[in-house]
C-alpha cells in the first residue's frame, strides 16, 4: 500500500485560541509561522472538555459516550462505591496508531493520555502520560526505552510526568516544575525522533494546563481575583516564549515532507469559583444524609448517605456529574423507572434556574448524555452540569459554609476548562490555508489517517469524526 507523508502531532494541553492566536501570538514566532504557511482555527472540544477522555476522542474519532469515558474519574458500576480513575486499558476502541500498525507503520508516542500503565504490546514506542506515578518502575514500551530516557536526562526520576499537588505545592515550585517538565519532555522528544524509525510521532505536554490552572488569576485582568502589577503577571509570556523555543528545536528535526500539527484538547477560561453541588442537592431535598449536621467540608465518600431517601447525588470537577438513584439499577434505588425522564427534566429546570451569589441566575447549562452522544456506554452520569456555563466548577464535598466557594475541593484554581482548543496544520497536501471554521476534535484522528491514505471509516469503526481535508 502506498502511504502519504509522515505526520507529527504536538499536543499542548489546555492551550486556548485567545492566548495562542491573539494575546501571545507575537511571543510564539515558530507557531505563528506554522499558522502563516498553513491552516489554523478554533478546535471544538468534546462534551465535556476534559483531558481524559479528550485526547482519546481525538485519536479514535469517537465521543465520550461511545468510549464510555466521561472524565478522569468514572463510575465502574451501579453501586455507590464512588469513581475509578481512567487508565490506558479504559480505551477499548481502535486509535490512529492501531490503524497505522495494522498497515505495518510504527508510532512513537510521548505523554499521550491515557497511557498508564504501559501497554503489553504496541506497534512502536510509547512513553507514559501524566497518569504515571512518579515512582513507577515501568512507564514505557518497550521497557528498555526507559534507560534511554534516563540516560538523556542524566538520571532516574528526572523525567516529569506531572507536578504532584500542583495547586498547593507553592507558586514558585509549580512554576519551576512547569518549565522543567516542558524542557525535559521536548529533550526526550528530540532524542527519540532522531533515533527511532517512526512513521507517526506524537508528543503531548500537560505543562500548559498546570500553568493555566495555577496562574490564570494573576495574568487575566478579567479574573475577579486579578491584582494589576503582581509578580506573576508575565508568567504566560515567559512560558510561551520558552515553549516556542522548544518547539522550534524539535521542528528542526522533522523531515521536510512531514505534516506538522499543533493542537490542544480543550481551552481555558477564568474560573469565578465553585458551587457545592451536593450541598445544593441537600438544600433542595434530593440528597439526604444520616447525620443532622455535617461540619465540613467533608469529602462525599466519607459522608453517611441515607440512600433510601436520596434521589440524586453529584460529583465535583470542572463540570458537575449528577447521578440518579434509580430502582432496579442502583441497589437502593428510589426513583421508579417510569419517573426517570420527569425527574431529569425537573432537575434540569431547577439547576438552570438556580441563582448565583448575587441572586440572579448563574447561567448553568445542563445536558442529557443521550442528546449529545450517538451512543451512551458504560455508567454515564445521568446529567452533565456546566455551572455558570463553565464559569464555575463543581465542588463535591459536603458541609461547606456556603453554597459558593472560591477554592475547589482539591486546592486553589484560577481557571476552568473551556469548549474550544486550537489546531494548526502545515505541510499537508490538499489542505486549505488561513483561518478555518468548523474544526472538531473528533475529526483529528480521521484526518491523520487520510494523510496516510487510510480510510478511517473502516480503520476506526464507529468513528463519528471525518477528515477535514478536501
Amino acid at each position: 500500500m502506498q502511504h502519504g507523508p509522515r505526520v507529527v502531532v504536538i499536543g499542548l494541553d489546555c492551550v486556548t485560541p485567545q492566548l495562542l492566536f491573539h494575546d501571545l501570538r507575537s511571543e510564539v514566532p515558530t507557531i505563528a509561522k506554522l499558522m502563516d504557511i498553513g491552516m489554523y482555527g478554533d478546535l471544538a472540544s468534546i462534551t465535556p472538555p476534559i483531558t481524559v477522555p479528550a485526547w482519546a476522542c481525538a485519536m479514535t474519532g469517537q465521543t465520550p459516550g461511545q468510549l464510555g469515558i466521561y472524565g478522569f474519574r468514572n463510575r465502574k458500576d451501579a453501586t455507590y462505591d464512588g469513581l475509578t480513575i481512567a487508565h490506558s486499558g479504559s480505551v477499548k476502541e481502535p486509535a490512529v496508531w492501531d490503524a497505522l500498525g495494522a498497515n505495518g507503520l510504527r508510532s512513537l508516542l510521548i505523554g499521550v493520555p491515557p497511557s498508564y500503565p504501559p501497554p503489553a504490546d504496541f506497534p512502536g514506542w510509547r512513553v507514559g502520560c501524566f497518569l504515571t506515578p512518579p515512582s513507577s518502575e515501568r512507564y514505557a514500551f518497550p521497557q528498555d526505552l526507559q534507560a534511554e530516557i534516563e540516560e538523556e536526562l542524566g538520571g532516574k526520576g528526572r523525567y516529569i510526568f506531572d507536578i504532584p499537588n500542583f495547586r498547593t505545592a507553592g507558586f514558585d515550585v509549580t512554576l519551576d516544575q512547569v518549565f522543567k517538565m516542558t524542557e525535559r519532555r521536548f529533550r526526550v522528544g528530540r532524542r527519540l525522533i532522531q533515533n527511532k524509525p517512526w512513521d507517526f510521532f506524537m508528543l503531548c505536554d500537560i505543562a500548559p494546563d498546570r500553568l493555566h490552572h495555577v496562574f490564570w488569576q494573576y495574568v487575566d485582568p478579567m479574573h475577579p481575583r486579578h491584582e494589576p502589577g503582581n509578580k506573576y503577571e508575565g508568567v504566560f509570556q515567559d512560558y510561551y516564549r520558552s515553549l516556542d523555543r522548544e518547539l522550534a528545536s524539535l521542528i528542526e528535526l522533522i523531515p521536510e515532507d512531514a505534516v506538522t500539527i499543533v493542537m490542544s484538547d480543550h481551552g481555558a477560561r477564568p474560573m469565578m469559583g465553585g458551587l457545592c453541588f451536593n450541598d445544593w442537592l441537600i438544600q433542595e431535598g434530593y440528597l439526604t444524609i444520616d447525620e443532622p449536621v455535617v461540619r465540613g467540608p467533608v469529602p462525599f465518600k466519607d459522608v453517611a448517605v441515607d440512600w433510601t431517601r436520596t434521589v440524586a447525588w453529584g460529583d465535583g470537577g470542572y463540570y458537575g456529574r449528577l447521578f440518579l438513584n434509580v430502582k432496579g439499577r442502583e441497589t437502593k434505588g428510589v426513583i421508579d423507572p417510569s419517573r426517570y425522564e420527569a425527574t431529569r427534566d425537573e432537575l434540569i429546570q431547577k439547576l438552570e434556574a438556580a441563582p448565583g451569589p448575587d441572586g440572579t441566575p448563574l447561567g448553568t447549562r445542563v445536558i442529557k448524555p443521550q442528546d449529545v452522544y450517538p451512543e451512551v456506554r458504560g455508567v454515564a452520569p445521568d446529567l452533565l452540569v456546566y455551572f455558570g456555563d463553565l464559569a464555575w466548577r463543581s465542588v463535591g464535598s459536603v458541609g461547606n459554609p456556603s453554597l459558593f466557594t472560591y477554592e475547589n475541593d482539591t486546592g486553589p484554581d484560577g481557571a476552568n476548562h473551556d469548549r474550544d482548543g486550537v489546531l494548526i496544520m502545515s505541510g499537508a497536501p490538499r489542505q486549505p490555508s488561513g483561518k478555518i471554521d468548523g474544526l472538531r476534535l473528533v475529526d483529528v484522528g480521521p484526518t491523520i489517517l487520510s494523510l496516510y491514505d487510510i480510510d478511517a471509516s473502516t480503520a476506526l469503526p464507529g468513528a463519528v469524526g471525518r477528515s477535514f481535508l478536501v
